[in-house]
Protein backbone atom coordinates (compact mmCIF):
# COMPACT_ATOMS: atom_id res chain seq x y z
CA UNK A 1 0.00 0.00 0.00
CA UNK A 2 1.03 3.40 -0.71
CA UNK A 3 1.02 4.46 2.93
CA UNK A 4 2.93 1.74 3.84
CA UNK A 5 5.54 2.20 1.19
CA UNK A 6 6.28 5.87 2.23
CA UNK A 7 6.08 5.05 6.20
CA UNK A 8 9.00 1.98 5.39
CA UNK A 9 10.99 4.80 2.99
CA UNK A 10 10.57 7.67 6.08
CA UNK A 11 11.33 5.38 8.17
CA UNK A 12 14.71 3.99 6.61
CA UNK A 13 16.10 7.64 5.93
CA UNK A 14 15.31 8.92 9.54
CA UNK A 15 16.89 6.34 11.31
CA UNK A 16 19.89 5.97 8.82
CA UNK A 17 20.53 9.72 8.43
CA UNK A 18 18.73 11.97 10.38
CA UNK A 19 20.31 12.09 13.70
CA UNK A 20 22.86 15.19 13.12
CA UNK A 21 19.49 16.94 11.71
CA UNK A 22 17.34 16.04 14.47
CA UNK A 23 19.68 17.40 17.27
CA UNK A 24 20.28 20.78 14.77
CA UNK A 25 16.27 20.52 14.56
CA UNK A 26 14.57 23.83 15.11
CA UNK A 27 11.35 23.28 14.49
CA UNK A 28 9.79 23.52 17.54
CA UNK A 29 11.19 26.80 18.14
CA UNK A 30 8.14 29.13 18.10
CA UNK A 31 9.79 31.80 16.00
CA UNK A 32 11.72 29.05 13.42
CA UNK A 33 11.07 30.19 9.48
CA UNK A 34 13.23 28.91 6.68
CA UNK A 35 13.49 28.64 2.87
CA UNK A 36 15.68 26.55 0.30
CA UNK A 37 15.88 27.56 -3.22
CA UNK A 38 18.28 26.68 -6.19
CA UNK A 39 19.42 30.18 -7.48
CA UNK A 40 20.13 28.77 -11.24
CA UNK A 41 16.38 27.72 -11.37
CA UNK A 42 14.66 29.41 -8.75
CA UNK A 43 13.03 26.12 -7.62
CA UNK A 44 12.19 25.98 -4.17
CA UNK A 45 13.01 22.94 -2.28
CA UNK A 46 12.10 23.50 0.92
CA UNK A 47 9.89 26.07 2.73
CA UNK A 48 8.56 25.78 6.46
CA UNK A 49 6.59 29.17 7.46
CA UNK A 50 8.25 30.75 4.45
CA UNK A 51 5.74 33.56 4.51
CA UNK A 52 5.37 34.06 8.43
CA UNK A 53 6.53 37.52 9.26
CA UNK A 54 9.72 37.54 11.02
CA UNK A 55 11.87 40.10 12.50
CA UNK A 56 14.84 39.47 9.89
CA UNK A 57 17.93 41.20 12.55
CA UNK A 58 21.05 41.93 10.78
CA UNK A 59 19.92 40.52 7.47
CA UNK A 60 18.83 43.68 6.70
CA UNK A 61 22.25 44.95 5.77
CA UNK A 62 21.65 42.82 2.66
CA UNK A 63 19.51 45.51 1.65
CA UNK A 64 21.52 48.36 2.86
CA UNK A 65 23.92 47.42 0.76
CA UNK A 66 21.90 46.05 -2.23
CA UNK A 67 20.79 50.12 -2.80
CA UNK A 68 24.36 51.00 -2.22
CA UNK A 69 25.75 49.06 -5.23
CA UNK A 70 22.86 50.56 -6.61
CA UNK A 71 24.08 54.30 -6.15
CA UNK A 72 27.78 53.04 -6.84
CA UNK A 73 26.42 51.12 -10.65
CA UNK A 74 24.58 54.41 -10.66
CA UNK A 75 27.92 56.68 -11.14
CA UNK A 76 26.30 58.52 -7.65
CA UNK A 77 28.90 56.54 -5.16
CA UNK A 78 32.46 55.93 -5.31
CA UNK A 79 34.63 53.27 -3.25
CA UNK A 80 36.97 56.23 -2.06
CA UNK A 81 33.78 58.65 -1.01
CA UNK A 82 34.10 59.12 2.58
CA UNK A 83 31.43 58.77 5.10
CA UNK A 84 30.50 60.96 8.06
CA UNK A 85 30.01 59.47 11.98
CA UNK A 86 26.95 61.32 12.87
CA UNK A 87 25.48 61.92 16.47
CA UNK A 88 22.98 59.28 15.44
CA UNK A 89 25.37 57.26 13.80
CA UNK A 90 27.83 57.07 16.59
CA UNK A 91 24.58 56.18 18.77
CA UNK A 92 23.64 52.46 17.25
CA UNK A 93 23.58 49.45 19.63
CA UNK A 94 26.38 47.54 18.97
CA UNK A 95 27.56 45.75 17.22
CA UNK A 96 29.66 48.83 15.57
CA UNK A 97 32.83 49.87 14.75
CA UNK A 98 32.80 52.55 17.15
CA UNK A 99 34.25 55.46 15.51
CA UNK A 100 33.42 59.25 16.97
CA UNK A 101 31.26 61.84 16.35
CA UNK A 102 32.87 63.42 12.93
CA UNK A 103 35.25 60.88 12.09
CA UNK A 104 35.15 59.71 8.65
CA UNK A 105 35.52 56.04 6.75
CA UNK A 106 35.45 55.43 3.21
CA UNK A 107 33.01 53.77 1.58
CA UNK A 108 35.38 50.82 0.28
CA UNK A 109 35.57 50.10 4.19
CA UNK A 110 32.18 51.04 4.91
CA UNK A 111 31.16 48.21 2.49
CA UNK A 112 33.47 45.99 4.05
CA UNK A 113 32.43 46.13 8.01
CA UNK A 114 29.04 46.41 6.97
CA UNK A 115 29.27 43.07 5.53
CA UNK A 116 31.63 41.37 8.28
CA UNK A 117 31.27 43.01 11.47
CA UNK A 118 27.74 44.18 11.28
CA UNK A 119 28.46 47.45 12.12
CA UNK A 120 25.57 48.87 12.71
CA UNK A 121 26.66 52.74 12.93
CA UNK A 122 28.33 52.64 9.59
CA UNK A 123 25.35 50.57 8.54
CA UNK A 124 23.66 54.28 9.25
CA UNK A 125 26.29 56.03 8.55
CA UNK A 126 25.97 55.18 4.61
CA UNK A 127 22.26 55.52 5.08
CA UNK A 128 22.93 59.24 5.74
CA UNK A 129 25.32 59.84 3.09
CA UNK A 130 23.48 58.22 0.22
CA UNK A 131 19.32 59.83 1.41
CA UNK A 132 20.46 62.39 4.09
CA UNK A 133 18.45 60.90 6.72
CA UNK A 134 18.21 57.26 8.30
CA UNK A 135 14.28 57.47 7.68
CA UNK A 136 14.41 58.43 3.84
CA UNK A 137 17.17 55.30 3.02
CA UNK A 138 14.44 53.44 5.12
CA UNK A 139 11.79 54.43 2.51
CA UNK A 140 13.92 53.56 -0.18
CA UNK A 141 14.85 50.47 1.01
CA UNK A 142 11.48 49.76 1.43
CA UNK A 143 10.45 50.74 -2.06
CA UNK A 144 13.51 48.86 -3.45
CA UNK A 145 11.82 45.70 -1.75
CA UNK A 146 8.66 45.98 -3.33
CA UNK A 147 10.31 46.52 -6.36
CA UNK A 148 11.87 43.40 -5.90
CA UNK A 149 8.53 41.43 -5.20
CA UNK A 150 9.49 41.56 -1.36
CA UNK A 151 5.84 41.62 -0.58
CA UNK A 152 6.20 40.77 3.15
CA UNK A 153 8.91 43.08 3.82
CA UNK A 154 8.84 46.97 5.81
CA UNK A 155 12.05 48.34 6.38
CA UNK A 156 12.17 51.46 9.27
CA UNK A 157 15.73 51.18 9.67
CA UNK A 158 19.45 50.45 7.66
CA UNK A 159 20.71 48.26 10.74
CA UNK A 160 18.01 45.71 11.78
CA UNK A 161 18.00 46.75 14.97
CA UNK A 162 14.69 46.55 16.84
CA UNK A 163 11.58 48.11 15.34
CA UNK A 164 7.99 46.70 15.99
CA UNK A 165 7.34 47.13 12.28
CA UNK A 166 10.41 45.91 10.82
CA UNK A 167 9.98 42.83 9.60
CA UNK A 168 10.26 39.90 6.66
CA UNK A 169 9.90 36.72 5.73
CA UNK A 170 12.18 34.16 4.78
CA UNK A 171 11.01 33.81 1.24
CA UNK A 172 11.63 37.79 0.81
CA UNK A 173 15.40 37.17 2.39
CA UNK A 174 15.73 34.40 -0.13
CA UNK A 175 14.84 36.67 -2.82
CA UNK A 176 16.89 39.61 -1.81
CA UNK A 177 19.89 37.09 -1.45
CA UNK A 178 19.28 35.62 -5.16
CA UNK A 179 18.82 39.77 -6.36
CA UNK A 180 22.10 40.77 -4.56
CA UNK A 181 23.74 37.85 -6.59
CA UNK A 182 22.21 38.25 -10.07
CA UNK A 183 22.63 41.85 -9.83
CA UNK A 184 26.05 42.46 -8.40
CA UNK A 185 27.98 39.69 -9.12
CA UNK A 186 31.32 41.98 -8.93
CA UNK A 187 30.17 43.49 -5.44
CA UNK A 188 28.87 40.17 -3.76
CA UNK A 189 32.21 38.65 -2.61
CA UNK A 190 31.94 41.75 0.08
CA UNK A 191 29.91 38.93 1.32
CA UNK A 192 32.53 36.24 1.06
CA UNK A 193 35.28 37.54 3.04
CA UNK A 194 35.98 35.58 6.49
CA UNK A 195 37.90 38.72 7.63
CA UNK A 196 37.96 42.34 6.42
CA UNK A 197 41.21 44.26 7.08
CA UNK A 198 40.42 47.67 7.89
CA UNK A 199 43.74 49.98 8.94
CA UNK A 200 45.56 46.64 9.90
CA UNK A 201 42.93 45.21 12.21
CA UNK A 202 41.27 41.90 10.89
CA UNK A 203 37.53 42.33 11.49
CA UNK A 204 36.09 39.08 11.65
CA UNK A 205 32.92 38.06 9.50
CA UNK A 206 30.01 36.79 11.57
CA UNK A 207 29.32 34.46 9.69
CA UNK A 208 31.35 31.12 10.69
CA UNK A 209 29.77 29.04 7.97
CA UNK A 210 32.66 30.63 5.33
CA UNK A 211 35.24 28.88 7.90
CA UNK A 212 33.20 25.91 8.26
CA UNK A 213 31.17 24.74 5.70
CA UNK A 214 33.13 23.97 2.32
CA UNK A 215 31.77 25.30 -0.66
CA UNK A 216 29.75 29.08 1.58
CA UNK A 217 30.94 32.04 0.43
CA UNK A 218 28.07 34.30 1.96
CA UNK A 219 25.41 35.87 2.83
CA UNK A 220 24.71 37.28 6.12
CA UNK A 221 23.88 36.48 9.81
CA UNK A 222 21.49 38.45 11.84
CA UNK A 223 20.73 38.48 15.89
CA UNK A 224 18.55 40.44 18.23
CA UNK A 225 16.21 39.35 21.60
CA UNK A 226 13.29 39.37 19.24
CA UNK A 227 14.59 38.14 16.06
CA UNK A 228 16.70 35.30 17.73
CA UNK A 229 19.61 33.85 15.13
CA UNK A 230 19.24 34.13 12.12
CA UNK A 231 20.95 33.58 8.58
CA UNK A 232 20.86 33.27 4.86
CA UNK A 233 23.67 31.38 3.29
CA UNK A 234 24.82 30.46 -0.13
CA UNK A 235 27.29 28.07 -1.40
CA UNK A 236 27.78 26.05 -4.55
CA UNK A 237 28.99 22.84 -5.59
CA UNK A 238 29.50 21.49 -8.54
CA UNK A 239 28.12 24.52 -10.35
CA UNK A 240 25.03 23.99 -8.70
CA UNK A 241 24.30 27.24 -5.91
CA UNK A 242 21.86 26.91 -3.47
CA UNK A 243 20.11 29.80 -1.12
CA UNK A 244 19.30 29.02 2.58
CA UNK A 245 17.62 31.25 4.53
CA UNK A 246 16.65 30.22 8.36
CA UNK A 247 15.53 32.75 11.02
CA UNK A 248 14.74 32.83 14.67
CA UNK A 249 17.12 30.03 15.55
CA UNK A 250 17.27 29.84 19.24
CA UNK A 251 21.02 29.85 19.09
CA UNK A 252 23.89 30.62 16.92
CA UNK A 253 25.30 26.84 17.02
CA UNK A 254 22.07 25.24 15.84
CA UNK A 255 20.53 28.23 13.88
CA UNK A 256 24.36 27.18 11.72
CA UNK A 257 23.66 23.31 12.08
CA UNK A 258 20.27 23.73 10.68
CA UNK A 259 21.89 25.71 7.59
CA UNK A 260 24.00 23.67 7.27
CA UNK A 261 22.04 20.38 7.20
CA UNK A 262 19.24 22.37 4.65
CA UNK A 263 22.68 23.18 2.13
CA UNK A 264 23.75 19.28 2.58
CA UNK A 265 20.50 17.50 2.29
CA UNK A 266 19.34 20.02 -0.71
CA UNK A 267 22.86 19.31 -2.80
CA UNK A 268 22.09 15.53 -1.99
CA UNK A 269 19.04 15.79 -3.71
CA UNK A 270 20.18 17.46 -6.41
CA UNK A 271 22.72 14.98 -6.93
CA UNK A 272 20.02 12.07 -6.48
CA UNK A 273 17.89 13.65 -9.39
CA UNK A 274 21.00 13.51 -11.54
CA UNK A 275 20.86 9.61 -11.40
CA UNK A 276 17.03 9.44 -11.56
CA UNK A 277 15.86 9.13 -7.78
CA UNK A 278 13.21 11.81 -7.02
CA UNK A 279 12.84 12.19 -3.51
CA UNK A 280 12.77 16.05 -1.98
CA UNK A 281 14.40 17.76 1.10
CA UNK A 282 11.32 17.45 2.90
CA UNK A 283 11.60 13.47 3.15
CA UNK A 284 15.12 14.19 4.65
CA UNK A 285 14.12 16.81 7.01
CA UNK A 286 10.30 15.02 7.91
CA UNK A 287 10.28 14.49 11.84
CA UNK A 288 7.07 12.82 13.63
CA UNK A 289 5.42 16.00 13.85
CA UNK A 290 5.06 16.62 10.66
CA UNK A 291 3.70 13.49 8.91
CA UNK A 292 0.24 12.52 9.53
CA UNK A 293 -1.81 10.15 11.58
CA UNK A 294 -1.87 7.40 8.81
CA UNK A 295 1.57 7.50 8.19
CA UNK A 296 2.72 8.31 12.08
CA UNK A 297 0.50 4.40 12.54
CA UNK A 298 2.76 2.84 10.12
CA UNK A 299 6.05 4.19 11.22
CA UNK A 300 5.85 2.91 14.49
CA UNK A 301 5.42 -0.95 13.55
CA UNK A 302 8.36 -0.12 10.89
CA UNK A 303 10.94 1.87 13.33
CA UNK A 304 9.72 -1.29 16.19
CA UNK A 305 11.24 -3.52 13.39
CA UNK A 306 14.48 -1.62 12.13
CA UNK A 307 15.30 -1.44 16.09
CA UNK A 308 16.61 -5.03 16.20
CA UNK A 309 19.78 -7.28 14.99
CA UNK A 310 18.87 -6.68 11.53
CA UNK A 311 21.28 -5.00 9.75
CA UNK A 312 20.65 -0.53 8.01
CA UNK A 313 21.06 -0.03 4.90
CA UNK A 314 23.44 3.06 4.28
CA UNK A 315 22.02 5.94 3.00
CA UNK A 316 19.20 4.14 1.16
CA UNK A 317 17.42 5.95 -1.27
CA UNK A 318 13.99 3.94 -3.14
CA UNK A 319 12.80 5.33 -6.21
CA UNK A 320 9.16 6.31 -4.44
CA UNK A 321 8.03 9.64 -5.17
CA UNK A 322 7.89 11.03 -1.25
CA UNK A 323 6.66 14.31 -2.16
CA UNK A 324 3.41 13.24 -4.17
CA UNK A 325 2.89 10.59 -2.12
CA UNK A 326 2.54 13.22 1.48
CA UNK A 327 0.61 15.30 -0.73
CA UNK A 328 -1.83 12.87 -1.73
CA UNK A 329 -2.02 12.25 2.14
CA UNK A 330 -2.63 16.02 2.57
CA UNK A 331 0.88 17.27 3.96
CA UNK A 332 1.49 21.04 2.93
CA UNK A 333 4.33 22.62 1.62
CA UNK A 334 6.57 20.16 -0.34
CA UNK A 335 5.48 21.26 -4.38
CA UNK A 336 8.64 23.19 -5.65
CA UNK A 337 7.39 25.93 -7.14
CA UNK A 338 9.72 28.23 -9.75
CA UNK A 339 10.93 31.86 -9.62
CA UNK A 340 11.35 33.45 -13.42
CA UNK A 341 14.14 36.74 -13.22
CA UNK A 342 13.07 38.67 -10.68
CA UNK A 343 9.57 37.95 -9.99
CA UNK A 344 8.07 37.25 -6.56
CA UNK A 345 8.42 33.91 -5.28
CA UNK A 346 4.62 32.02 -5.05
CA UNK A 347 3.07 32.18 -2.09
CA UNK A 348 1.63 28.44 -0.73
Amino acid sequence: MLIKAVARFLAVLMVVSASSVFAASLFSAPRYAAILIDNGTGEVLYARRADEARYPASITKVMTLYVAFEEMAAGRLHPDDELRISRHAFGQAPSKLGLRIGARISLRDAIGVIATKSANDIAVALAEHISGSEAGFSARMSQTAQRLGMTGTVFYNASGLPHPDHTSTARDIALLSRAMLRDFPDQYPAFSQAHYQYHGQAVANHNHLLRTMPGVDGIKTGFTNAAGFTLAASAVREGRRLIAVVLGGPSRLGRDNNVGDLLNIGFDVLAARAQGLMFTVASRFAEPDDLPDAVMDGLGGDIAALDGEAPLPVRAVQPVDVASAITTLGEDGLSAPRLAGGATLPRH
